[in-house]
């Protein structure tokens, strides 16, 4: 899996922290901060989420 995110597009709702916190944070501005683009295979779940719960669609999954 790896993963996008679009920091222009994040309205730092923190939403992909709270569904995984082993893959995203958010910097000085509450913007997203991915701590890694291609997350290990049992935060695949946990990213997911992150991506549907998303409101500004800011962050997305480039391939399986």
């Amino acid at each position: 899996m790896h993963i996008t995110a679009d920091r222009e597009r994040c309205v730092g709702a923190g939403q992909c922290v709270l569904a995984a916190p082993a893959v995203f944070d958010q910097d000085d501005d509450g913007l997203v901060a991915p701590l890694t683009m291609d997350p290990e295979a049992g935060e695949q779940d946990n990213v997911r989420q992150a991506v549907n719960v998303c409101p500004s669609s800011a962050i997305w999954i480039d391939k399986e």
